[in-house]
């Protein structure tokens, strides 16, 4: 049987029109016929992704786990889950996103080396690589290709870019761009950056937004942001792992970001549902681990989509690291599952094996369910061929 993946959102709406004609009687060859009765049936499903990893203590892959071994729960309450036998067959498409400004910049020679681990990464199946890099701004270099040699000159003619590192822009920026990909690829960024974003105008929520509304998973590997920045700029994220402005849930929060709206903010909290457990715990558990966007954004995005993170340290461990990126993402475990209560808004999850206390699972923290998107929530809107290198 075959099953429908999501297109632009992990938790994916499908919608089916199904038009329902009620035919006139005959008429007359003189006589105009009446115009045609149609009712509109309009019925939805969601589907969510979770794409799990599971290693020995020694980090050895485990392959031989049924749907039966896991258990997932969706803000605490028991799912039915299922599993995709054929994923590692299926095509993938990636963005490889790298940082050219900031501390980027020093680091161009590096990323000369990626195209060399890059046919191991995609494998054998179809595939499709794009090229973005970002400084204060996202720029798509390549487009997708199925032509690595393209990616390779992509790669090996990046320029300095100025000072910031709008990591949030760039990623959102991504996600979208893979969004209108055919809806049977994977989808992942291998996300090359420092650890703190600064530049970004994307606004926390819609970040979030983008990151959890997709089958996207992130591969992070980062070098260390300046010290300095990284103080000045952590300072300015807005903090998600509180329970809401002092006076209460719903109130007028002083020290809230002026680029996210009270209406955003009562949406990202969804007050109504955190004043009732278990929903209530689960939520703020992931709120609590989105604050480390503040102090380091690359491992956090890694975590919330079930991806990896690695600290950068020389050429020969960014090797390393490649070639265990390479060996994981054809080796995971793609389970999925019909939500119970698909309530618009950031849902934790939290997927263990039932009788397997030795392995380690690494699997999605969270999704999010679209709801209306705010006025001047506005996803960036990528051009349709690359435009010239800065």
């Amino acid at each position: 049987m075959l099953r429908l993946r999501p297109l632009a959102a992990l938790a994916f709406a499908a919608a089916q029109t199904i038009p329902i004609a009620a035919q006139a009687a005959p008429q007359a060859p003189t006589t105009q016929a009446a115009p045609t009765s149609v009712t509109t049936i309009t019925t939805r499903s969601t589907l969510v992704l979770v794409p799990a990893l599971v290693r020995t203590k020694s980090g050895a892959m485990v392959y031989t786990l049924g749907a039966k071994d896991f258990s997932l729960t969706d803000n605490g309450v028991e799912q039915k889950l299922t599993l995709d036998e054929e994923s590692g067959s299926q095509p993938l498409a990636m963005v490889v996103l790298v940082e050219t400004g900031g501390e980027g910049g020093r680091h161009l020679d590096t990323y000369r080396t990626l195209p060399t681990m890059l046919d191991s990464i995609v494998g054998g199946v179809p595939h499709k690589v794009a090229v973005v890099s970002f400084d204060s701004e996202p720029n798509f270099v390549q487009k997708f290709t199925t032509h690595l040699d393209r990616v390779d000159t992509a790669l090996s003619n990046l320029d300095a870019g100025d000072d910031k590192a709008a990591i949030l822009d760039a990623i959102a920026f991504s996600v979208d761009l893979l969004s209108r990909q055919p809806p049977q690829y994977r989808r992942a960024i291998l996300l090359l950056s420092e650890t703190i974003d600064h530049g970004s105008h994307t606004p926390l929520v819609e970040a979030l937004r983008a990151i959890g509304d997709t089958n996207t998973v992130i591969y992070s590997i980062a070098f260390n942001s300046t010290r300095a920045e990284s103080s000045h700029e952590a300072s300015k994220l807005f903090q998600p792992d509180t329970p809401g402005p002092p006076g209460g849930c719903m109130a007028k929060d002083p020290g809230a970001d002026p680029n996210i709206s009270e209406n955003e903010l009562a949406k990202a909290f969804e007050c109504l549902n955190i004043l009732i457990p278990p929903i209530r715990l689960a939520k703020m558990a992931v709120l609590a681990g989105i604050g480390g966007l503040r102090r380091n954004t690359p491992e956090t995005v890694a975590h919330l989509t079930g991806g990896e993170y690695f600290k950068f340290s020389t050429t020969k461990s960014l090797e390393r690291d490649l070639g265990t990126i390479s060996n994981h993402i054809p080796n995971r475990y793609v389970l999925s599952f019909h939500p119970q209560d698909p309530q618009p808004g950031i849902h934790a999850l939290q997927l263990t094996l039932k009788d397997y206390p030795d392995l380690k699972v690494t699997a999605r923290a969270s999704y999010w369910v679209l709801g209306d998107i705010p006025s001047g929530d506005i996803r960036p809107d990528p051009p349709s061929s690359p435009p010239p290198n800065r």
